[in-house]
């Protein structure tokens, strides 16, 4: 299909308006009330459709629950809420740079979990992300992180890219027999266990006019449609070529930024950025294993192992 790149590319379009929208709710959405309401709004739109092929699927959607609700966990309810916390203080162009990193920490984490051979990609592309970081984290003098510390709004967005790429990780690692469309309303329906008591406890306000396009924006495109998109490009492109899209949210989000919040592009976020953003590039596309031997001779048996 000669069109295929436009299902990944649609999704990181939506994904950078959702940072946007994560920007645009703070002082008139709380993030408790945002991530709650995003996934209610999902649960609505997909039931008509997709419970019928849970209720088809309910022994297996059983067998897996608690491996269903800790993706929910990770992929839903912490990766956003932490996003939306980190809103409150962090520019849409830092949120969508350090988004960024869920590859690079994805890859990281297989070689961890998966025992996965270690890359030259991973190894150098780490090495250049984390240096890349520090740029940023420390607004172009990396030693402030010395002396003034990581902006909590940093460690938000860090805590956020790390539980998708753990969930990522754990999405690949467990087969519990389901299609994507079941396992995407599965995880809807368990988020929702988790969200609402959050939700009830830290806000319990009814969310008010204002907030409504944000969370029909947050809960149609982002949670309902952007996943059918992800997983239309895997299904046409596979999973490898799909993944080199995530390379296109961070610029797609400060063009955004720039565009409807009015931010600045300064030198830290270029450097910096670029620099973490070329570490995941290498991550994903230099995927030589990395290969150590002692002796010659034992080359070429290590080359076949």
């Amino acid at each position: 299909m000669p069109l295929a790149f436009l299902f990944p590319f649609s999704c990181m379009a939506i994904w950078a308006g959702n940072a946007i929208v994560s920007k645009l709710a703070v002082g008139v959405l709380s993030p408790a009330a945002l991530a709650w309401s995003r996934w209610m709004v999902a649960a609505i739109i997909l039931t008509p459709f997709l419970a019928h092929r849970a209720w088809r699927d309910r022994a297996k959607l059983r067998a897996g629950f608690y491996q269903l609700a800790a993706l929910a966990l990770l992929g839903m309810v912490l990766n956003q809420t932490f996003g939306y916390y980190a809103a409150q203080t962090l520019g849409a162009t830092e949120i969508g740079l350090m988004m960024g990193l869920t590859p690079l920490m994805t890859v990281l984490l297989s070689i961890w979990l998966l025992h996965e051979r270690p890359t030259w990609g991973a190894l150098l592309g780490g090495v250049i992300s984390i240096l890349g970081l520090a740029i940023l984290l420390g607004q172009g003098d990396p030693a402030r992180l010395f002396t003034q510390g990581i902006h909590i709004g940093s460690v938000y967005m860090l805590l956020s890219a790390g539980t998708y790429a753990l969930y990522s990780v754990l999405l690949k690692k467990w087969d519990l027999g389901l299609d994507n469309w079941s396992m995407l309303y599965g995880q809807v329906l368990c988020s929702l266990l988790f969200l609402t008591p959050f939700y009830l406890l830290v806000d319990g306000q009814w969310p008010g006019g204002r907030a409504l396009w944000l969370i029909l924006y947050a809960g149609i495109p982002t949670s309902a449609l952007s996943p059918w998109l992800w997983m239309q490009g895997i299904a046409l492109l596979g999973a490898s070529r799909t993944a080199i899209f995530m390379n296109l949210l961070p610029v797609m989000t400060a063009a955004l930024a720039i565009s409807w919040l009015d931010e600045r592009l300064t030198s830290y976020h270029l450097i910096g950025g670029g620099m973490t953003l070329f570490g995941v590039l290498l991550a994903q596309l230099l995927v030589q294993p990395v290969v150590l031997c002692r002796r010659r001779v034992a080359l070429a048996a290590c080359r076949d192992e």
